[in-house]
């Protein structure tokens, strides 16, 4: 469920100015006396409360600089989860909340001038400044010591059992103890500012202003009966050119209100410190050292469009109260406490991470119908998901269904697709996964079953593993390979066996060179380790080793690259006449092709290196020479890495090129994988996380795309599709820990139709399986004493 909880920046929080570099407890316990809270936010002064309830003997101060009644932001929201866990543990506090809370269900997106509403979402929000005099008042009545218009004193590790830093996400004591807690800070592209209107919206809203400077955005929603919060939102750029950067607060908050004067009935903004800002996303190696412990936004920041930042806060006071009460020393509390939130919080920020993405690249999904244009903002961060957002409003995403063309009863991801002259079924691809089990490059029995059952789980296309053009572009020894007749029959063994048992399945090839990461041990050995022997020679595009002890290989001559390009041509041959519908050109995760195409990995000075169009050359040589001797109503596709997860090297501008140049070239759609281009890489994993590169090259070049990577279950696909961040969804460990995954998500969302068609032999299981009931007889009839 989507939340935006307005956190305004607690720069101006309680500060430690000057703390000594090493921390000592005052007594080795998990049961502190005497606890210091740097920062009156609602995280230190709820983690005040619960650690005074849990023992009223204790000494605990809030040190807080500014004054009771100063804020910063206007409104805050809470989830029902967050909500339940603070009436558990103070009902009082509780009872205060619920007393002042405003509720609502719905959400209004706004798109050039059409209006979307979806229903059933819940809200609760209440006003900032109430929520800390709640928490003031039961903070005094606990006997809790607050200290506004105070700085924190400098020696509260030394004269205080525990030190709670709750200073927000300029947090002093943080940067005091930077080389424990090896802070990491990233500035994002948006600035935004924190204002306030005189009703309340009727909804949460968000509305796109398109102006002459750019696109700009509104997120709204109401705090109390007479107020809501509204925040602007725009990418740097558009700021400058909108001249905001030399407009003072007054001026910046008239302007915002001429932009979005319909929105808010022609009504001024009212500020409160407001300024214009940048979002950075905290994130901390350590959230403890000695008896100091972070807490909110002080260890980690998630932005305001998921909503979770006081959530966070005060979900940490709970977690942290809970682990000093379980564990035996401060040491394991503290210890219990990170980790029991850091997966948390590694999750939220991941969502966070992909939302405020969405709308720094919101100007890419202009273009969409409004109704899929709300569709992909709900299902931003991949927390609202096609499967829950059609429970809580059918209306809504049936007519979302409706106008992408999906049939009564079929799920987007059962929709068909055509590339050139093949129509698949469904939009459900089978991943390349290396089996490195071929014999002398020969696919055996074990592919004809592997890709057999595959085939007959009702994926709509099954793509082999890379299928190597020479014997010197292998892996590994076990790669299979298109470089010799026998291998070709071989694999029209395979084509053949899926063209006759499962007939609405589309079978593809991969073909690739390994280059400098070829001559290695087979995965479940030594995964890029070099062999101890039998090795043979490797090429690439610049003599550089992958690993710095791995084999370092020639650097292509220009009668090389002649020889690699007719190898690519003639095992395209070779695949044509196995009966392969589609064939894929391996431009990514460090192989050959992708070598060239990645700066970190081609130093070439000559025609084939230096600028993106050089480096350009050689594997579009390539894909030329291919694509004139595959049959032209059999499609061509391409995987490239979007990104290399290093400095330096290919960007997501880069990637847009990459795919623009293949597409110019006739490449059909282009399959958007990331990195393994080199060792070092730093990879921002999560769920479904490649596909923004996706969604970008779609939606910049118009060229078809196939998303990739984390994507597991058949909600997500459904969402990705319909939101039209992709076309296709390539999936991989789903297929090996379920072949029939596809005909699986058929039955679980009770949908039969002709993008699932079930082999024959196997209709008999095509329902679930029936279970031994779970539930206990509930009982017919109560009496009273």
């Amino acid at each position: 469920m989507e939340r935006t909880i307005v956190d305004a920046p607690k720069g101006a929080r309680g500060t430690a100015r000057s703390a000594p570099t090493h921390p000592h407890p005052h007594h080795d316990t998990s049961h502190p006396r005497r606890i210091a809270i740097i920062g009156g936010g609602p995280g230190g002064l709820y983690a005040a409360t619960l650690l005074k309830r849990l023992d009223p003997t204790r000494d605990i101060t809030v040190w807080e600089r500014n004054a009771p009644d100063d804020t910063f932001g206007f409104g805050v929201v809470l989830s029902d989860e967050t909500l339940g866990g603070i009436e558990h543990a103070d009902p009082q506090v509780y009872e205060a909340l619920q007393r002042d809370f405003v509720r609502w269900d719905d959400i209004d997106i706004v798109h050039r001038d059409t209006l979307h509403t979806s229903r059933g979402h819940g809200f609760a929000a209440l006003g900032r400044k109430r929520l800390l005099e709640i928490l003031h008042t039961r903070c005094r009545e606990l006997g809790v010591d607050l200290r506004f218009r105070t700085e924190a004193p400098k020696d509260l590790p030394q004269t205080h059992d525990l030190v709670i830093a709750a200073d927000g996400v300029h947090s002093t004591t943080r940067e005091t103890y930077a080389n424990a807690f090896r802070p990491h800070l990233t500035p994002h592209r948006c600035r935004y500012i924190w204002l306030a209107a005189d009703f309340p919206f009727d909804a949460f809203r968000f509305e796109i202003a398109e102006t002459e400077h750019g696109v700009m955005q509104l997120h709204a929603y109401p705090f109390a009966p007479d107020a809501s919060t509204v925040i602007i939102e725009m990418r740097e750029e558009v700021w400058h050119a909108a001249g905001f950067d030399e407009l003072d607060e007054a001026e910046s908050i008239e302007r915002c209100a001429k932009i979005f004067a319909q929105a808010l009935r022609d009504r001024p903004l009212k500020s409160n410190n407001s300024t214009w800002t940048t979002f950075r996303t905290v994130v901390n190696e350590r959230w403890s050292h000695g008896n100091v412990v972070l807490l909110g936004d002080a260890a980690h920041t998630a932005h305001f469009s998921i909503g979770s930042g006081t959530k966070l806060a005060v979900e940490d006071a709970l977690a942290l109260a809970a682990c000093l009460e379980e564990r035996d020393t401060l040491e394991e509390a503290l210890a219990a406490y990170e980790a029991e939130r850091r997966p948390v919080v590694a999750s939220t920020q991941r969502a966070a991470r992909a939302s405020l993405e969405w709308f720094e690249n919101l100007a890419l999904h202009l273009d969409q119908p409004p109704r899929q244009f709300a569709f992909n903002l709900l299902t931003r961060s991949r927390r609202v998901t096609h499967e829950n957002l059609r429970l809580r409003d059918p209306r809504f995403t049936e007519a979302v269904e409706r106008e992408f063309g999906c049939p009564p009863g079929t799920p987007p991801m059962f929709t068909p697709f055509r590339l050139r002259g093949l129509t698949l079924r469904n939009r459900v691809v089978v991943s390349p996964m290396d089996m490195y089990s071929a014999v002398d490059g020969v696919p055996g029995d074990f592919h004809l079953v592997h890709l057999g059952a595959r085939a007959l789980g009702g994926a709509g296309l099954v793509m082999t593993e890379m299928v190597c053009v020479s014997e010197e572009g292998r892996i590994t020894p076990g790669c299979a390979g298109l470089y010799t007749g026998r291998q070709a029959e071989a694999w029209r063994r395979v084509t053949e066996f899926v063209h006759a048992q499962a007939p609405g399945t589309a079978i593809g090839v991969q073909l690739g060179h390994s280059g400098r990461k070829g001559s290695t041990k087979v995965m479940w050995e030594g995964m890029d380790e070099s062999l101890p022997e039998g090795n043979w020679p490797l090429v690439a595009a610049s003599a550089l080793p992958y690993k710095p002890y791995g084999q370092t290989p020639r650097e292509l001559s220009r009668a090389g690259l002649t020889d690699i390009r007719e190898q690519f041509a003639a095992a395209a041959q070779r695949a044509a006449r196995a009966g392969f519908d589609l064939l894929e050109l391996h431009c990514a995760h460090g192989y050959l092709l992708s070598g060239f195409l990645s700066p970190l990995t081609n130093r070439r000075t000559d025609a084939y290196g230096g600028s993106l169009e050089k480096r350009l050359r050689f594997p579009l040589e390539v894909f030329d020479a291919v694509r004139d001797v595959w049959p032209g109503e059999r499609p061509m596709t391409v995987r490239i890495s979007a990104t290399d997860w290093a400095e330096g090297g290919t960007s997501a501008e880069d990637a847009v090129e990459i795919a623009r140049a293949f597409a110019a070239h006739g490449a059909d759609a282009i399959d958007v994988s990331t990195g393994q281009v080199v060792a070092d890489e730093r990879p921002e994993f999560g769920r479904s996380y490649q596909t923004p590169f996706a969604d970008r090259i779609r939606h910049t070049t118009g060229v078809p795309v196939i998303a990739v990577g984390a994507i597991s279950s058949w909600d997500d696909v459904n969402s990705l599709i319909l939101a039209g961040r992709t076309d296709l969804c390539a999936l991989a460990r789903p297929h090996l820990y379920d072949p029939h995954w596809t005909l699986h998500a058929a039955a679980e969302q009770g949908y039969t139709g002709p993008g699932a068609e079930w082999p024959a032999p196997y209709r008999a299981g095509s329902r679930r399986p029936r279970t031994g009931r779970t539930d206990a007889p509930k009982p017919r009839l109560t009496l009273g004493g």
